[in-house]
């Protein structure tokens, strides 16, 4: 009676839900939503915090307040969000719109301010309650396609104020703005011995499971036999109505022989647990193939809330003279369902597939703290890094540090230090750790201590301690020396660098420092005519952009312009 209630308290706690407030919130762009991306869906190392919002494909649709409240929050990146506003609401919850192009005149008199104060594009600030105060439906801003947009279109959130927990936004109504009535697709199903003994269908590898469609719509999966502890994993997506594109689950659900045994939701989740879709997915079969197979268990467990289990971690094991039936099922928020039927049956055939896992001189437990070293060159690995215990290619050959490959995901930080006494000062401060990348040597921030070089990264692989004494390259694009610009409203450049990458850019016109966007998709430096830095005739431009080891590049012209 006491296993019954504990399986009862798991998986009713993942469908029990806070009755959130779903008339309070209005959408916040003035056309019918369509989804590009939502919640929880599945991106590179982390889940999606919002609904991504099609606008058109173009740049410059209105962007409403959604609420009453103020402006909490404005940060502006030439990553991630981009250009972003946060607003607090009287009800205790923060919405935050994303990627934009503009705010309005009046947030953008505010932001020009801070912009020239702080004499940078990038910048954070944190508006005071009664600073910037908006109204339900205000126009704030206009969409765009900054920071680490993929195309024009708005990020929307919702937040609790306090926690800052991010939360799915169709529980505040916006599911009676979206048309769902299309049910989930899975495209795979795949069985996974688990322990050393564990066998699926005659192999020791994860095998393929196939599916059969059933009159009811269901899918019947292929009879398995196998025996010792087993896993599944799925490769499946949600579409909305009116769209195309293959958005993530919102619901998984899995029973065997009637009873819960592994279920996730996305209802809500702090920023903290965003990168276990590590964790969630087949992280190697990702990194190689791409396939995006979710995993139906947890071999070691981790703390991703949206995950309820059983006491055996969604694992199955086989035993003799013991049928089992699994079910799998997948559904979107308005439960438009899928049914997966999995018969298990236990066979202790020997295997026709061996796993061809090697084993090295290094064997890393994820629960303790770990150090490497070898020649000029160590690493430290504190508990907690990776997700599973395992096997780790380590090795020091010709100056290049071998540390596992990038099929293995990293939750946390490891420490890689390089000493070198050989080089010159002047060599040192051109000097970084550089992983090795499709024959490419990538920059990885690098601090320095005497003769030690250190980094702090998620990065696995092949990492060399590397010098970089070439500058940044500048170009122009719609700026001719000595000509008449009057019928520009800009001036662009390109900037780029070849190795370490840019790390600061600055323009003065007339002597005086002026604002320049950036956008690092383009690799344009953008600065907007403003008459109060331009004088009435000859005008003088200087640009300098360093890169991220201090090399730096000067740009001069000058040209002519009339006040309008």
């Amino acid at each position: 009676m006491r296993i019954l209630l504990l399986f009862l308290f798991f998986f009713n706690s993942i469908s029990a839900q806070t009755v959130y407030p779903n008339d309070y919130f209005i959408s916040p762009l003035g056309i019918p939503l369509f989804l590009s991306g939502d919640f929880g869906e599945l991106r590179s190392n982390h889940f999606h915090t919002g609904l991504d919002f099609k606008t058109q494909q173009k740049e410059g649709l209105n962007v409403y307040a959604s609420a009453d409240g103020y402006i909490s929050r404005i940060k502006i990146s030439s990553f991630g969000y981009g250009k972003a506003i946060y607003i607090d609401h009287p009800n205790g919850y923060t919405t935050v719109y994303g990627h934009l192009s503009k705010a309005n005149p009046t947030i953008e008199d505010y932001l020009k301010q801070i912009h020239y104060k702080e004499q940078s594009f990038e910048i954070e600030v944190f508006p005071k309650p009664d600073e910037l105060v908006v109204k339900k439906g205000e126009i704030i801003a206009f969409s765009g396609n900054s920071g680490g947009s993929g195309g024009p279109h708005l990020h929307f959130e919702l937040r609790d104020t306090k926690s800052e927990k991010i939360i799915n936004p169709l529980f505040f109504g916006f599911d009676k703005l979206i048309i769902d009535t299309k049910s989930p697709i899975v495209n795979a199903l795949v069985a996974y011995p688990i322990d050393e003994n564990a066998v699926v269908n005659t192999s020791q590898k994860p095998t393929y499971i196939n599916l059969a469609l059933q009159k009811d719509g269901s899918y019947l999966a292929e009879k398995i036999r196998a025996c010792g502890k087993i896993g599944f994993g799925i490769s499946a997506y949600d579409m909305f109505d009116f769209s195309y594109n293959k958005n993530g689950l919102f619901k998984v659900e899995t029973f065997l022989n009637g009873k819960n045994n592994f279920a996730y939701q996305f209802d809500t989740f702090g920023f903290d647990e965003t990168r276990y879709v590590n964790a969630l997915l087949d992280y190697e079969k990702f990194s190689r193939t791409g396939a995006r197979i979710q995993k139906l268990y947890m071999k070691n467990p981790y703390n991703f809330s949206g995950i309820k289990t059983d006491d055996d971690k969604g694992i199955i094991t086989l035993n003799a003279n013991l049928s089992q039936y699994y079910r799998i099922e997948v559904a979107d928020f308005n439960n438009n369902k899928i049914v997966i039927n999995v018969p298990l049956v236990f066979d202790d055939t020997p295997p026709k597939i061996l796993k061809t896992d090697s084993k090295t001189n290094y064997f890393l437990k994820v629960k303790n703290d770990n150090n490497y070293k070898k020649d000029n060159v160590s690493v430290f690995v504190p508990a907690g890094s990776f997700y599973e215990d395992f096997y780790l290619n380590f090795d020091v050959k010709n100056d290049t540090l071998t540390f596992q490959d990038d099929a293995m995901p990293l939750q946390n930080n490891i420490t890689i230090t390089f000493e070198d006494a050989q080089l010159t000062e002047k060599e040192k401060e051109y000097s970084f750790i550089a992983s090795i990348e499709d024959g490419k040597l990538k920059y990885n921030f690098t601090k320095r201590k005497g003769n030690e070089f250190i980094t702090y990264t998620k990065n696995l692989g092949k990492f060399v301690l590397a010098k970089d004494s070439i500058a940044p390259k500048i170009a122009p694009v719609n700026i001719k020396e000595a000509k008449l610009l009057n019928k520009q409203f800009n001036l662009q450049l390109s900037i780029s660098d070849s190795f370490s990458g840019i790390k600061s850019y600055n323009g003065f016109l007339n002597g005086k420092w002026v604002l320049f966007e950036y956008d690092y998709k383009t690799k344009r430096l953008t600065h907007f005519f403003d008459n109060d830095y331009l004088n009435d005739g000859r005008n003088d431009l200087k640009v300098v952009v360093s890169d991220n080891v201090g090399n730096s590049t000067i740009f001069d012209t000058y040209f002519f312009r009339n006040k309008q």
